[in-house]
Protein backbone atom coordinates (compact mmCIF):
# COMPACT_ATOMS: atom_id res chain seq x y z
CA UNK A 1 0.00 0.00 0.00
CA UNK A 2 1.41 3.87 -0.53
CA UNK A 3 -0.02 6.79 1.18
CA UNK A 4 -2.29 8.67 -0.74
CA UNK A 5 -1.64 11.81 -3.13
CA UNK A 6 -2.83 15.21 -2.47
CA UNK A 7 -5.73 15.31 -4.60
CA UNK A 8 -5.33 18.00 -7.38
CA UNK A 9 -9.38 18.64 -7.58
CA UNK A 10 -12.30 17.06 -5.63
CA UNK A 11 -14.37 14.24 -6.81
CA UNK A 12 -17.02 14.90 -9.34
CA UNK A 13 -19.77 13.70 -7.02
CA UNK A 14 -22.72 14.09 -9.63
CA UNK A 15 -20.72 12.33 -12.26
CA UNK A 16 -19.83 9.56 -10.31
CA UNK A 17 -23.25 9.16 -9.42
CA UNK A 18 -24.73 9.48 -12.95
CA UNK A 19 -22.68 6.57 -13.67
CA UNK A 20 -24.72 3.66 -11.31
CA UNK A 21 -27.99 3.48 -12.20
CA UNK A 22 -29.03 1.84 -9.22
CA UNK A 23 -29.37 4.74 -7.43
CA UNK A 24 -32.25 5.80 -9.05
CA UNK A 25 -33.95 2.99 -6.88
CA UNK A 26 -36.48 4.08 -4.56
CA UNK A 27 -37.62 2.11 -1.48
CA UNK A 28 -40.17 3.46 1.18
CA UNK A 29 -40.89 7.16 -0.99
CA UNK A 30 -36.70 7.59 -0.34
CA UNK A 31 -34.24 7.28 -3.01
CA UNK A 32 -32.00 4.10 -1.72
CA UNK A 33 -28.77 5.24 0.22
CA UNK A 34 -26.10 2.16 0.14
CA UNK A 35 -24.42 2.03 2.91
CA UNK A 36 -23.38 -1.71 2.22
CA UNK A 37 -20.33 -1.00 -0.04
CA UNK A 38 -18.18 -2.96 2.20
CA UNK A 39 -20.32 -5.94 1.28
CA UNK A 40 -20.31 -5.67 -1.96
CA UNK A 41 -21.08 -2.26 -3.92
CA UNK A 42 -22.85 -0.74 -6.87
CA UNK A 43 -22.09 -1.35 -10.68
CA UNK A 44 -21.52 1.69 -12.91
CA UNK A 45 -22.94 1.19 -16.29
CA UNK A 46 -20.12 1.01 -17.93
CA UNK A 47 -18.97 -2.31 -16.44
CA UNK A 48 -22.49 -3.98 -17.15
CA UNK A 49 -21.78 -3.12 -20.79
CA UNK A 50 -18.54 -4.57 -20.88
CA UNK A 51 -20.09 -7.89 -19.69
CA UNK A 52 -22.95 -7.81 -21.91
CA UNK A 53 -20.81 -6.36 -24.62
CA UNK A 54 -18.70 -9.54 -24.15
CA UNK A 55 -21.07 -11.88 -23.89
CA UNK A 56 -23.38 -11.20 -27.28
CA UNK A 57 -20.14 -10.21 -29.56
CA UNK A 58 -16.92 -12.57 -27.91
CA UNK A 59 -17.99 -15.26 -26.02
CA UNK A 60 -15.99 -18.33 -26.66
CA UNK A 61 -13.12 -20.54 -25.11
CA UNK A 62 -9.56 -19.26 -25.06
CA UNK A 63 -6.72 -20.31 -27.53
CA UNK A 64 -8.38 -21.33 -30.37
CA UNK A 65 -7.82 -20.02 -34.10
CA UNK A 66 -11.44 -18.25 -34.75
CA UNK A 67 -11.63 -14.51 -33.69
CA UNK A 68 -14.15 -14.51 -30.70
CA UNK A 69 -11.22 -17.19 -29.01
CA UNK A 70 -8.65 -14.64 -30.15
CA UNK A 71 -10.64 -11.90 -28.90
CA UNK A 72 -11.50 -13.64 -25.36
CA UNK A 73 -7.50 -13.94 -25.39
CA UNK A 74 -7.20 -10.42 -26.10
CA UNK A 75 -9.84 -9.05 -23.51
CA UNK A 76 -8.49 -11.54 -20.57
CA UNK A 77 -4.86 -10.62 -21.44
CA UNK A 78 -6.91 -6.50 -20.79
CA UNK A 79 -8.09 -7.35 -17.83
CA UNK A 80 -4.58 -8.79 -16.65
CA UNK A 81 -2.67 -5.35 -17.43
CA UNK A 82 -5.32 -3.15 -16.17
CA UNK A 83 -5.49 -5.04 -12.77
CA UNK A 84 -1.46 -4.81 -12.96
CA UNK A 85 -2.06 -1.48 -12.91
CA UNK A 86 -4.88 -0.83 -10.69
CA UNK A 87 -2.30 -3.34 -7.80
CA UNK A 88 1.26 -1.65 -9.10
CA UNK A 89 2.16 -5.11 -10.63
CA UNK A 90 2.88 -6.84 -13.21
CA UNK A 91 0.33 -8.21 -16.12
CA UNK A 92 1.80 -11.83 -15.29
CA UNK A 93 1.41 -11.76 -11.40
CA UNK A 94 -2.40 -11.56 -12.31
CA UNK A 95 -4.62 -14.90 -11.35
CA UNK A 96 -8.43 -14.31 -11.66
CA UNK A 97 -10.69 -17.08 -9.93
CA UNK A 98 -14.15 -17.13 -8.21
CA UNK A 99 -13.48 -15.11 -5.42
CA UNK A 100 -10.32 -14.10 -2.85
CA UNK A 101 -11.43 -17.13 -0.26
CA UNK A 102 -11.64 -19.43 -2.98
CA UNK A 103 -7.96 -18.16 -4.39
CA UNK A 104 -7.10 -18.52 -0.90
CA UNK A 105 -7.72 -22.29 -0.46
CA UNK A 106 -5.94 -22.85 -3.78
CA UNK A 107 -3.11 -20.96 -2.47
CA UNK A 108 -2.85 -23.16 0.48
CA UNK A 109 -3.20 -26.65 -1.12
CA UNK A 110 0.14 -25.34 -3.41
CA UNK A 111 2.20 -24.05 -0.17
CA UNK A 112 1.66 -27.29 1.06
CA UNK A 113 2.92 -28.82 -1.77
CA UNK A 114 5.95 -26.03 -1.85
CA UNK A 115 7.77 -25.71 -5.25
CA UNK A 116 11.28 -23.55 -5.87
CA UNK A 117 12.36 -22.08 -3.19
CA UNK A 118 9.55 -23.24 -0.89
CA UNK A 119 9.51 -25.68 1.01
CA UNK A 120 6.44 -27.73 1.66
CA UNK A 121 4.75 -27.11 4.36
CA UNK A 122 5.22 -29.98 7.24
CA UNK A 123 4.45 -30.85 10.93
CA UNK A 124 5.69 -28.30 13.29
CA UNK A 125 5.27 -25.17 10.64
CA UNK A 126 3.61 -22.21 12.16
CA UNK A 127 1.01 -19.92 10.48
CA UNK A 128 0.35 -16.51 12.05
CA UNK A 129 -3.56 -14.34 11.71
CA UNK A 130 -4.89 -11.92 13.18
CA UNK A 131 -7.61 -11.31 15.31
CA UNK A 132 -8.30 -8.58 13.03
CA UNK A 133 -9.39 -10.56 9.97
CA UNK A 134 -12.08 -11.70 7.74
CA UNK A 135 -12.22 -15.37 8.33
CA UNK A 136 -11.51 -15.39 4.67
CA UNK A 137 -7.94 -14.91 5.81
CA UNK A 138 -7.96 -17.52 8.67
CA UNK A 139 -9.87 -20.62 7.60
CA UNK A 140 -7.39 -21.61 4.60
CA UNK A 141 -4.39 -21.27 6.39
CA UNK A 142 -5.97 -23.14 9.62
CA UNK A 143 -6.95 -26.00 6.93
CA UNK A 144 -2.96 -25.67 5.86
CA UNK A 145 -2.17 -26.21 9.51
CA UNK A 146 -4.56 -29.36 9.59
CA UNK A 147 -3.53 -30.81 6.42
CA UNK A 148 0.46 -30.49 7.28
CA UNK A 149 0.63 -30.92 11.15
CA UNK A 150 1.48 -27.41 11.73
CA UNK A 151 0.20 -24.86 14.12
CA UNK A 152 -1.88 -21.30 13.90
CA UNK A 153 -1.22 -18.81 16.11
CA UNK A 154 -3.35 -15.29 16.36
CA UNK A 155 -1.79 -12.03 17.06
CA UNK A 156 -4.50 -9.89 19.19
CA UNK A 157 -6.36 -6.80 18.34
CA UNK A 158 -6.82 -4.12 20.99
CA UNK A 159 -9.83 -3.54 21.56
CA UNK A 160 -9.52 -0.16 22.48
CA UNK A 161 -8.17 1.32 19.12
CA UNK A 162 -9.50 -1.31 17.06
CA UNK A 163 -6.06 -2.09 15.96
CA UNK A 164 -3.31 -4.79 15.36
CA UNK A 165 -0.90 -5.41 18.89
CA UNK A 166 1.87 -5.07 17.44
CA UNK A 167 4.16 -6.32 20.28
CA UNK A 168 1.70 -9.39 20.45
CA UNK A 169 2.33 -10.15 16.78
CA UNK A 170 6.19 -9.59 16.89
CA UNK A 171 6.30 -12.31 19.78
CA UNK A 172 4.63 -14.96 17.63
CA UNK A 173 6.90 -14.49 15.05
CA UNK A 174 9.65 -17.02 15.67
CA UNK A 175 11.88 -19.69 13.45
CA UNK A 176 9.46 -22.11 12.82
CA UNK A 177 7.06 -19.33 11.34
CA UNK A 178 6.55 -19.98 7.58
CA UNK A 179 3.71 -17.31 6.94
CA UNK A 180 1.90 -14.51 8.49
CA UNK A 181 -1.18 -13.81 6.85
CA UNK A 182 -2.67 -10.42 7.42
CA UNK A 183 -5.77 -8.23 6.51
CA UNK A 184 -4.78 -4.94 4.99
CA UNK A 185 -8.12 -3.01 6.52
CA UNK A 186 -10.51 -4.90 8.38
CA UNK A 187 -13.77 -5.03 6.79
CA UNK A 188 -15.41 -4.63 10.13
CA UNK A 189 -13.65 -1.82 11.69
CA UNK A 190 -12.12 0.03 8.72
CA UNK A 191 -8.88 -0.18 10.11
CA UNK A 192 -5.81 -0.15 8.05
CA UNK A 193 -3.09 -1.65 8.97
CA UNK A 194 0.67 -1.06 8.19
CA UNK A 195 1.06 -4.79 6.41
CA UNK A 196 4.68 -3.29 4.82
CA UNK A 197 5.85 -3.23 8.69
CA UNK A 198 4.33 -6.91 9.10
CA UNK A 199 5.59 -8.18 6.15
CA UNK A 200 9.34 -6.81 7.07
CA UNK A 201 9.03 -8.67 10.71
CA UNK A 202 8.02 -12.07 9.27
CA UNK A 203 10.44 -11.73 6.45
CA UNK A 204 13.40 -10.80 9.21
CA UNK A 205 12.38 -14.78 10.43
CA UNK A 206 12.21 -16.48 7.21
CA UNK A 207 8.63 -16.10 6.70
CA UNK A 208 6.08 -15.22 3.58
CA UNK A 209 3.34 -12.65 4.04
CA UNK A 210 -0.08 -12.96 2.24
CA UNK A 211 -2.08 -9.81 2.61
CA UNK A 212 -5.78 -10.13 2.10
CA UNK A 213 -6.84 -6.60 0.38
CA UNK A 214 -10.42 -6.95 -0.17
CA UNK A 215 -11.78 -4.25 2.45
CA UNK A 216 -8.36 -2.16 1.32
CA UNK A 217 -8.21 -2.19 -2.59
CA UNK A 218 -11.05 -0.32 -3.13
CA UNK A 219 -9.83 3.14 -0.68
CA UNK A 220 -6.14 2.57 -0.47
CA UNK A 221 -3.28 2.91 -3.51
CA UNK A 222 -1.33 0.13 -3.53
CA UNK A 223 2.01 -0.33 -4.87
CA UNK A 224 2.69 -4.52 -4.93
CA UNK A 225 6.45 -4.18 -5.97
CA UNK A 226 7.12 -1.66 -3.11
CA UNK A 227 5.04 -4.79 -0.43
CA UNK A 228 7.54 -7.20 -2.34
CA UNK A 229 10.20 -5.88 -1.26
CA UNK A 230 8.61 -5.72 2.54
CA UNK A 231 8.48 -9.51 2.01
CA UNK A 232 4.32 -9.99 0.86
CA UNK A 233 4.28 -12.67 -1.56
CA UNK A 234 0.77 -12.80 -2.30
CA UNK A 235 -2.30 -10.22 -2.13
CA UNK A 236 -5.84 -11.23 -2.74
CA UNK A 237 -8.54 -9.11 -3.08
CA UNK A 238 -12.49 -8.87 -4.92
CA UNK A 239 -13.55 -6.71 -7.49
CA UNK A 240 -16.94 -6.60 -6.62
CA UNK A 241 -16.22 -4.76 -3.59
CA UNK A 242 -14.28 -1.63 -5.79
CA UNK A 243 -17.59 -1.53 -8.22
CA UNK A 244 -16.86 -4.50 -10.57
CA UNK A 245 -18.56 -7.55 -10.68
CA UNK A 246 -18.21 -10.93 -8.49
CA UNK A 247 -15.33 -12.01 -8.95
CA UNK A 248 -11.99 -12.51 -7.13
CA UNK A 249 -8.07 -11.62 -7.88
CA UNK A 250 -5.00 -13.13 -6.51
CA UNK A 251 -1.17 -11.11 -7.26
CA UNK A 252 1.44 -13.06 -7.08
CA UNK A 253 5.34 -12.43 -6.75
CA UNK A 254 6.27 -13.91 -10.23
CA UNK A 255 8.74 -16.34 -8.96
CA UNK A 256 6.45 -17.82 -6.54
CA UNK A 257 3.36 -18.39 -9.28
CA UNK A 258 5.79 -19.82 -11.39
CA UNK A 259 7.62 -22.63 -9.19
CA UNK A 260 4.54 -23.26 -6.54
CA UNK A 261 3.09 -27.01 -7.34
CA UNK A 262 -0.19 -25.22 -7.32
CA UNK A 263 -2.93 -28.70 -7.90
CA UNK A 264 -4.19 -28.45 -11.87
CA UNK A 265 -5.08 -30.70 -14.74
CA UNK A 266 -1.85 -32.56 -16.42
CA UNK A 267 -2.89 -30.22 -19.94
CA UNK A 268 -3.59 -26.71 -18.74
CA UNK A 269 -1.24 -24.48 -18.80
CA UNK A 270 2.32 -24.45 -16.86
CA UNK A 271 3.55 -21.11 -17.51
CA UNK A 272 2.19 -18.56 -14.83
CA UNK A 273 -0.44 -17.03 -14.18
CA UNK A 274 -2.82 -19.43 -16.45
CA UNK A 275 -1.11 -22.21 -14.06
CA UNK A 276 -3.30 -21.41 -10.98
CA UNK A 277 -6.39 -20.76 -12.67
CA UNK A 278 -8.44 -24.16 -12.76
CA UNK A 279 -10.70 -24.50 -15.61
CA UNK A 280 -12.72 -22.17 -18.09
CA UNK A 281 -12.77 -18.67 -15.90
CA UNK A 282 -15.96 -16.43 -15.95
CA UNK A 283 -15.15 -14.44 -18.93
CA UNK A 284 -17.56 -11.77 -18.74
CA UNK A 285 -16.38 -11.41 -15.30
CA UNK A 286 -12.69 -10.72 -16.15
CA UNK A 287 -14.41 -8.22 -19.13
CA UNK A 288 -16.07 -6.36 -16.26
CA UNK A 289 -12.72 -6.47 -13.83
CA UNK A 290 -11.12 -4.22 -16.93
CA UNK A 291 -14.12 -2.07 -16.93
CA UNK A 292 -14.03 -1.76 -13.78
CA UNK A 293 -10.57 -0.52 -13.45
CA UNK A 294 -10.65 1.56 -16.06
CA UNK A 295 -14.36 3.54 -14.15
CA UNK A 296 -11.57 3.68 -11.21
CA UNK A 297 -9.11 5.31 -13.09
CA UNK A 298 -11.81 7.88 -14.82
CA UNK A 299 -12.21 9.41 -11.71
CA UNK A 300 -8.91 10.46 -11.47
CA UNK A 301 -9.87 12.99 -14.60
CA UNK A 302 -11.17 16.35 -15.16
CA UNK A 303 -14.28 16.94 -17.43
CA UNK A 304 -14.16 13.28 -18.81
CA UNK A 305 -10.06 14.11 -20.25
CA UNK A 306 -7.81 11.85 -19.33
CA UNK A 307 -4.24 12.75 -18.51
CA UNK A 308 -1.49 10.73 -18.27
CA UNK A 309 -1.08 6.73 -17.87
CA UNK A 310 -3.93 4.66 -16.33
CA UNK A 311 -1.64 3.86 -13.07
CA UNK A 312 -1.08 8.06 -12.75
CA UNK A 313 -4.65 8.47 -13.17
CA UNK A 314 -5.61 6.07 -10.71
CA UNK A 315 -3.23 7.84 -8.04
CA UNK A 316 -5.34 10.85 -8.76
CA UNK A 317 -8.78 9.32 -8.51
CA UNK A 318 -7.52 7.11 -5.04
CA UNK A 319 -6.51 10.39 -3.43
CA UNK A 320 -10.11 12.50 -4.37
CA UNK A 321 -11.67 9.19 -3.01
CA UNK A 322 -9.55 9.50 0.02
CA UNK A 323 -10.32 13.03 0.89
CA UNK A 324 -14.18 12.83 0.22
CA UNK A 325 -14.02 9.12 2.47
CA UNK A 326 -12.43 11.08 5.33
CA UNK A 327 -15.14 14.17 5.55
CA UNK A 328 -17.87 11.54 5.69
CA UNK A 329 -16.21 9.13 8.10
CA UNK A 330 -15.70 11.94 10.27
CA UNK A 331 -19.89 12.87 9.82
CA UNK A 332 -20.83 9.58 10.37
CA UNK A 333 -18.58 9.03 13.20
CA UNK A 334 -19.53 12.05 15.05
CA UNK A 335 -23.50 12.09 14.13
CA UNK A 336 -23.23 8.33 15.61
CA UNK A 337 -21.48 9.36 18.89
CA UNK A 338 -23.65 11.55 19.11
CA UNK A 339 -26.91 9.80 19.99
CA UNK A 340 -27.26 8.05 23.25
CA UNK A 341 -27.13 4.89 23.43
CA UNK A 342 -24.88 4.54 20.11
CA UNK A 343 -21.62 2.56 20.44
CA UNK A 344 -18.81 3.57 17.53
CA UNK A 345 -16.04 0.44 17.37
CA UNK A 346 -12.56 1.07 15.72
CA UNK A 347 -10.20 3.89 15.09
CA UNK A 348 -11.58 7.50 15.35
CA UNK A 349 -11.36 9.85 12.02
CA UNK A 350 -8.14 11.33 10.96
CA UNK A 351 -6.67 8.05 11.95
CA UNK A 352 -5.46 4.88 9.45
CA UNK A 353 -8.80 3.91 8.38
CA UNK A 354 -11.53 3.46 5.34
CA UNK A 355 -14.92 5.39 5.51
CA UNK A 356 -16.72 2.32 7.55
CA UNK A 357 -18.13 2.99 10.44
CA UNK A 358 -19.30 -0.23 13.09
CA UNK A 359 -22.08 0.22 15.73
CA UNK A 360 -24.64 -0.83 18.24
CA UNK A 361 -27.71 0.94 19.40
CA UNK A 362 -28.22 -0.18 22.98
CA UNK A 363 -31.56 -1.84 23.43
CA UNK A 364 -31.87 -3.02 19.83
CA UNK A 365 -30.90 -6.08 17.96
CA UNK A 366 -28.43 -5.19 14.83
CA UNK A 367 -30.91 -6.64 12.39
CA UNK A 368 -33.84 -4.53 13.68
CA UNK A 369 -32.19 -1.41 13.55
CA UNK A 370 -30.78 -2.80 9.35
CA UNK A 371 -34.87 -2.93 9.32
CA UNK A 372 -35.67 0.29 10.44
CA UNK A 373 -32.94 2.30 8.42
CA UNK A 374 -33.95 0.27 5.51
CA UNK A 375 -37.95 1.55 5.99
CA UNK A 376 -36.21 5.08 5.24
CA UNK A 377 -34.40 4.20 2.22
CA UNK A 378 -31.35 3.45 4.04
CA UNK A 379 -29.54 0.12 3.08
CA UNK A 380 -27.21 -0.84 5.85
CA UNK A 381 -25.35 -4.42 6.85
CA UNK A 382 -25.67 -6.03 9.98
CA UNK A 383 -23.94 -9.23 11.66
CA UNK A 384 -19.92 -10.00 12.16
CA UNK A 385 -19.41 -9.87 8.24
CA UNK A 386 -17.21 -13.13 8.66
CA UNK A 387 -14.99 -10.85 10.98
CA UNK A 388 -15.92 -13.06 13.78
CA UNK A 389 -13.48 -12.93 15.96
CA UNK A 390 -13.77 -9.30 16.10
CA UNK A 391 -17.43 -9.36 17.55
CA UNK A 392 -16.31 -11.58 19.46
CA UNK A 393 -13.78 -9.41 21.11
CA UNK A 394 -16.42 -6.72 21.53
CA UNK A 395 -19.10 -9.28 23.23
CA UNK A 396 -21.25 -8.51 20.24
CA UNK A 397 -20.94 -11.79 18.67
CA UNK A 398 -24.50 -13.02 19.04
CA UNK A 399 -25.98 -9.95 17.32
CA UNK A 400 -23.01 -8.04 15.58
CA UNK A 401 -22.74 -4.68 14.41
CA UNK A 402 -24.66 -2.68 12.02
CA UNK A 403 -22.31 -1.99 9.24
CA UNK A 404 -22.09 2.00 7.25
CA UNK A 405 -19.57 2.15 4.67
CA UNK A 406 -19.13 4.91 2.39
CA UNK A 407 -18.81 4.76 -1.01
CA UNK A 408 -17.43 6.57 -4.08
CA UNK A 409 -21.07 7.51 -4.74
CA UNK A 410 -22.27 8.58 -0.94
CA UNK A 411 -23.39 12.07 -0.07
CA UNK A 412 -23.18 14.32 2.93
CA UNK A 413 -26.91 14.52 2.90
CA UNK A 414 -27.51 10.53 2.76
CA UNK A 415 -24.80 10.01 5.57
CA UNK A 416 -27.47 12.79 7.70
CA UNK A 417 -30.02 10.41 6.68
CA UNK A 418 -28.65 7.92 8.12
CA UNK A 419 -27.70 9.16 11.28
CA UNK A 420 -31.35 10.97 11.55
CA UNK A 421 -32.89 7.45 11.17
CA UNK A 422 -30.65 6.27 13.83
CA UNK A 423 -31.92 9.01 16.25
CA UNK A 424 -35.66 8.40 15.39
CA UNK A 425 -35.17 4.62 16.26
CA UNK A 426 -33.64 5.69 19.79
CA UNK A 427 -36.13 8.45 20.18
CA UNK A 428 -39.06 6.02 19.38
Amino acid sequence: MTTAATPDAALDLAAVRAAFPALARTHGGQPVAYFDGPGGTQVPRSVADAMHDYLLHHNANTHWAYPTSAETDAIIDGAREAVADLLGGAPNEIVFGHNMTTLAFHLARALHRGGGDVAPFGSGDEIVVTELDHHGNVAPWCALARECGGTVRVARMDTATGTLDWDHLASLLGPRTRLLAIGAASNALGTITDVARAAAMARAVGALTFVDGVHAVPHVPFDVRALADAGVGFVGCSSYKFYGPHAGILWGRADLLASLDVPKLDPAPETAPERFETGTQNHEGIAGIAATVDFLASLGDDAGVASGTRRERLARAFARLHAAGQGLVALLWDGLRAIPGVAVYGPPPGTARTPTVSFTVAGHRSRDVAIALAARGVFVSHGDFYAQTVAERYGVGDEGFVRAGCAAYTTRAEVERLVAGVAALVRS
